[in-house]
């Protein structure tokens, strides 16, 4: 992750995605993403213990206020 090129990342996963980025939104887009980069490598750094499983879905607590989400 540390070689990573933010511009050229946005550019390919926007073509990839088929997802239109205005000419004068690509710098602010690069931008937060070189923002994010360290923060996405904290957490991918962060070591589980091999006991841990992923939920296969997310169950909010009732009482939450997202009952009445679809």
């Amino acid at each position: 992750m540390e070689d990573l090129d933010p511009e050229i990342y946005v550019d390919q996963v926007a073509k990839a995605l088929q997802l239109p980025l205005q000419p004068d939104h690509r710098p602010g887009v690069i931008e937060n993403f070189a923002r994010i980069l360290p923060i996405a490598k904290l957490v991918l750094e962060f070591p589980l213990p091999q006991t841990v499983e992923a939920a296969p879905t997310f169950d909010p607590a009732p009482g939450s206020g997202t009952e009445s989400l679809p």
